[in-house]
C-alpha cells in the first residue's frame, strides 16, 4: 500500500454509544457538576444587583440590574466596609504568608533531619487537626481576655491577637501536604551543597524553597481562603464594628429577623471574592503541580 493511498483511507468513526460510554459520560457530569458550582455564584451576584433587597425578589436572575446595593454598603456610615476588607486583607495576608513559612521551616526538619519523635511528631500534628475549631471557643475566649489584662496588643479585640491564635495552628495538615512534597527533591542537592560547605539555613532558603515554590503557593492559597472564611474565632476576638473582618461584618446584615439586607451582603460577598479569585489566577500556574507532586511520595 503506498503512502497516498494510505492517506486517502477514511477514519471510522466509533458509534455514538461507544464513545458515550467511553468517555462521553464524563463531559456530562462534568457539564452537570459545572451548573451545580455556577449556579449559587449567579444567585448572588443576581441578588447584589436587585435593587429590593430580598432573596426571595431575586428568583429570576438578573430580572431587575441596579448598584444601589454597592453604593449603599459602601457609603453608609453605619456600614464600615472598607474597614472590614483591609482588616480582613491584613489578617490573612500575615497569616497565610507566616503559615507558609512555619509549615516549610517544619516540613524541612521532618524531610530531611532524622531526630527522636520525628514520625510521632508528624503523626500528632495531622491528628491534632482532625478536632474542629468549636471544642476551643471556650478556652481560646478565656485565654485571650487573660493576657489581654497584661497585654492589651494582642488581647480581645485585637487584629494581632486573632493572627496568633491562627497562628496557633499553623502545624497542621498543611505541613504533612509540605512534607510529601519536600520527600520528592533529591537529597543529592543538600549532600553537594553541604560539600560546598553550605548549612541548613542556607540550603533551605537558597534552594529548596525555590523548588518546592508549587506546594508553597498552594498552601498559601489555602491559608489565605481558610482565614477569609473563617467566622467562629473571629466572632468571638472581635467586638468593635472597625476591627472586624469582612465575614463577621456582612454577617450581621443579615441576622436582624426584621429586615435582613440580603442585596447589600451579597454585594459585600462579591467584593470580597475579588481577592481570592486575584490570587488564584497569580498562581493558578502552580496549582496543580503542588497538589500533585507531593502525592507520589511520602
Amino acid at each position: 500500500m503506498t503512502p497516498s493511498s494510505r492517506a486517502e483511507k477514511p477514519v471510522r468513526r466509533r458509534p455514538f454509544g461507544r464513545w458515550f460510554a467511553d468517555t462521553g459520560w464524563r463531559h456530562l457530569v462534568a457539564i452537570v457538576v459545572s451548573i451545580f458550582a455556577i449556579f449559587p455564584l449567579l444567585y448572588v451576584l443576581s441578588a447584589s444587583l436587585n435593587p429590593r433587597g430580598t432573596l426571595t425578589g431575586s428568583n429570576q436572575l438578573f430580572s431587575q440590574v441596579g448598584f444601589d446595593a454597592y453604593v449603599r454598603i459602601l457609603t453608609d456610615p453605619s456600614i464600615p466596609y472598607a474597614m472590614w476588607f483591609l482588616n480582613t486583607l491584613i489578617v490573612a495576608t500575615v497569616t497565610g504568608f507566616t503559615m507558609v513559612f512555619i509549615g516549610a521551616l517544619a516540613a524541612y526538619a521532618f524531610s530531611r533531619m532524622r531526630f527522636t519523635g520525628r514520625r510521632v511528631g508528624l503523626i500528632t500534628i495531622v491528628v491534632v487537626q482532625m478536632f474542629p475549631q468549636l471544642l476551643a471557643v471556650v478556652a481560646i475566649f478565656l485565654m485571650m481576655s487573660s493576657i489581654g489584662d497584661w497585654f492589651a496588643a494582642i488581647g480581645l479585640n485585637t487584629l494581632s491577637g486573632l493572627i496568633l491564635i491562627y497562628l496557633g495552628g499553623a502545624l497542621g495538615v498543611n505541613t504533612y501536604l509540605m512534607y510529601g512534597f519536600f520527600n520528592t527533591i533529591p537529597k543529592e542537592l543538600d549532600e553537594a551543597a553541604k560539600i560546598d560547605g553550605a548549612g541548613h539555613a542556607r540550603i533551605f532558603f537558597t534552594i529548596i524553597l525555590r523548588l518546592v515554590a508549587p506546594i508553597l503557593a498552594v498552601v498559601g492559597l489555602l491559608s489565605f481562603i481558610g482565614i477569609v472564611n473563617e467566622f467562629v474565632i473571629a466572632s468571638i476576638m472581635l467586638i468593635d464594628p472597625e476591627k472586624q473582618t469582612l465575614v463577621v461584618g456582612l454577617t450581621k446584615l443579615v441576622s436582624n429577623p426584621r429586615y435582613a439586607d440580603w442585596a447589600a451582603f451579597s454585594a459585600g460577598a462579591v467584593m470580597a471574592a475579588i481577592p481570592v479569585v486575584v490570587l488564584f489566577l497569580l498562581l493558578q500556574k502552580y496549582i496543580v503541580g503542588g497538589l500533585t507532586a507531593g502525592a507520589t511520595k511520602g
